[in-house]
């Protein structure tokens, strides 16, 4: 069964493409207009082993916000739908990752509960031309689209670029690891039967 998703998302302030396949090579095509968010987007496909194409028309006359957290809802949404009915998967995934002096920590519930725990303190506005305080924005709009429980917490800091690559490589690991089919499980994963 294929674990593939399209979705898009047209308002007044994006117009959003993406593809995921949940049990790709970690290919992608990343075009969100912000640099260092498509390098984001990239890690986590490379890293996820996730086939990602992602085509986004933003407001960013106004910022980056609209843009950001908007392909997060997609992105959110592309998880849920690829998943299906989540039968066979393990659900709980972890890592922590490091990155020279940073170390991050990133577990996930695929619970259909939507969460997130961030804790995070950048101490520069901005990385490239993305605003670091959007992070949080993009990983809430995730956690909320795809109804997952997402942690991530900053162990150790330091570099801004180091902190948040880190945040979204130990996501894609952590992501990976619960979307991961196990032949042990012949349903859910789950003591009420549904996730």
């Amino acid at each position: 069964m294929e674990r593939i998703a399209e979705c898009t998302r047209k308002t007044r302030e994006t117009d959003i493409a993406l593809s995921l396949n949940l049990d790709g090579s970690g290919v992608s095509e990343i075009h969100t207009g912000i640099g260092f968010f498509d390098h984001m987007l990239e890690g986590f496909s490379r890293h996820g082993f996730f086939d990602l194409n992602v085509g986004v028309e933003g407001d960013l006359i106004v910022d980056g916000h609209h843009t950001i957290e908007d392909t997060g809802i997609v992105l959110g949404t592309a998880i849920r739908e690829a998943l299906g009915d989540k039968k066979g998967i393990r659900r709980y995934g972890s890592c922590i990752l490091p990155m020279d002096e940073t170390l991050v920590l990133c577990a996930v519930d695929l619970s259909g509960r939507p969460y997130l725990a961030f804790e995070g303190t950048f101490t520069t506005e901005r990385v490239g031309y993305m605003d670091t305080e959007t992070i949080r924005e993009f990983f809430y709009a995730v956690s909320y689209a795809a109804a997952m429980n997402l942690h991530i917490r900053v162990l150790s800091g330091g570099n801004n670029h180091h902190m948040a690559e880190a945040m979204f490589k130990a996501f894609a690991r952590a992501l990976d690891a619960a979307v991961a089919i196990d032949p042990r499980i012949t349903d859910v994963l789950s003591t009420k039967g549904s996730l």
